[in-house]
């Protein structure tokens, strides 16, 4: 081999050790964040008045101030979620299961649903075995609210890491479950050339993967449980806008979205 491509040679496999150790070092710093996240931020807050949200923002940013006085028209309290990527999917478990304590005839109805979505995740062609663990945990929270525990048993459930995953996960696979027996229908809401199982297997189904509408109409329309959300963002206006989902239902849970993040709101 000739001197200068030796010399090419030796550059392209430093180059290659340079950008595997920037890779690394992103990696690390990820995994930094998400640990600073984690030690400041419960994986389910206490309920909490709506004014903390004041303090998150700067006096003189006018378009937030303006908008969580919107938010005070309708809402009291706000109960936050870890912003880790899974927030949409704990908000809405965790919301549901506390409006479930003081009502026995949706418990009943949503326990009827949740037992038997297993068998149908199971007809669709997921695996058994897989999923079991998974569904046996949401069980398991369904059956402590049948109990009327007070709300400190659900809130510590939910602040178990591994319960609290476990709930996630099987929130996710009932989302894909639902988007691939009605592809037909939300294909068209799918980017790119992707298949809809294609798209569930990348965004919906891995843990930490962020939830768009799709997501929310979805699991909305599986287990029947309507959500209103209310979007805070910078668009314009001093009003906060809302989705029903599904539309021209009536609301059981409610949610607070701030770009890529999901809370849960009070009346």
């Amino acid at each position: 081999m000739a001197e200068d491509e030796v010399h090419e040679a030796a550059r392209r496999d430093m180059d290659g050790v340079n950008s595997l150790a920037y890779d690394e070092a992103i990696v690390a710093q990820q995994d930094r964040i998400q640990q600073e996240i984690a030690t400041s931020n419960p994986l389910v807050s206490e309920r909490q008045a709506l004014s903390v949200l004041e303090a998150e923002y700067a006096e003189d940013d006018t378009v937030y101030q303006q908008k969580i006085k919107d938010l005070h028209r309708k809402y009291s309290y706000i109960r936050k979620t870890r912003p880790d990527g899974n927030c949409f999917y704990r908000a809405f478990g965790f919301s549901h299961l506390e409006s479930l304590l003081d009502d026995t005839k949706e418990l009943q109805r949503f326990k009827a649903v949740a037992a038997k979505s297993k068998l149908d995740l199971v007809s669709q062609g997921f695996t058994e075995f897989t999923i079991e663990d998974f569904h046996n945990t949401f069980m398991d929270l369904i059956e402590m609210c049948e109990k009327q525990p007070c709300l400190d048993e659900l809130l510590g459930a939910f602040n178990d890491q591994s319960v609290s995953d476990y709930v996630v996960v099987y929130l996710r696979l009932l989302t894909s479950g639902f988007l691939q027996r009605e592809h037909t229908f939300f294909q068209h809401f799918i980017e790119g050339s992707r298949s809809i199982k294609e798209f569930c297997q990348q965004e919906v189904e891995p843990m930490s993967k962020e939830s768009d509408h799709i997501h929310i109409i979805a699991l909305a329309q599986a287990l029947d449980v309507p959500v209103l959300v209310e979007y805070m963002d910078r668009g314009e206006g001093d009003t906060v806008n809302h989705h029903v989902f599904p539309e021209g239902s009536d609301p059981r849970i409610f949610l607070l979205y701030r770009p890529g993040h999901y809370d849960i709101l009070y009346k």
